[in-house]
């Protein structure tokens, strides 16, 4: 009977550590950037993995150098946030929580995202808005209709070579 109570209670004190360390986030943050890579994958366990572009400056070369931020989400009205950004190309902040402890179904990184916020850049031009074409101003209205150019009669090939005109 005392060896039963005392396998009980080893047992519910290795659960509940068990427990504590998959459930208890050890930091929680946000990261902001875009979103390079965001698929669902794994062999028994799909789970959804990302990467997000943080984009720094390096201060040691003095140059822009690319950090990357490899992220998993668990929720699923998350993820389907995080896929508008992707097809959109938006900038997006992500908030997550860091575990100690990562088990194989809940993901491949122990950094879980639990919200995303889009970041609205007033700066930032849409795409295919024709604003980055040579002659064109950010914000500028475009031009409906090509410029006419005035009617000029082309002299022949022959009287130019000649040089009859």
């Amino acid at each position: 009977m005392r060896l039963g109570i005392f396998f009980l209670i080893f047992f519910l004190f290795v659960f509940g550590i068990f427990w504590y360390l998959t459930a208890w986030s050890y930091s929680d943050g946000e990261r902001a950037g875009t979103v390079s890579k965001f698929s669902r994958r794994g062999y028994v366990f799909k789970t959804w993995e990302g990467i997000l572009n943080v984009g720094g400056f390096s201060g040691e070369t003095g140059s822009l150098t690319p950090q990357f931020f490899e992220f998993s989400v668990k929720d699923d009205s998350v993820a389907q946030q995080i896929n508008q950004a992707v097809k959109t190309g938006q900038r997006i902040t992500l908030h997550y929580e860091e575990k100690l402890v990562r088990l194989p179904w809940n993901g491949d990184t122990k950094y879980f995202i639990t919200g995303v916020e889009f970041v609205n850049n007033p700066y930032q031009r849409p795409y295919y808005d024709g604003s980055a074409l040579p002659g064109t101003q950010p914000g500028s209205p475009q031009q409906q209709s090509p410029k006419q150019q005035p009617n000029r009669q082309q002299a022949p090939i022959d009287s130019v070579l000649n040089g009859s005109l």
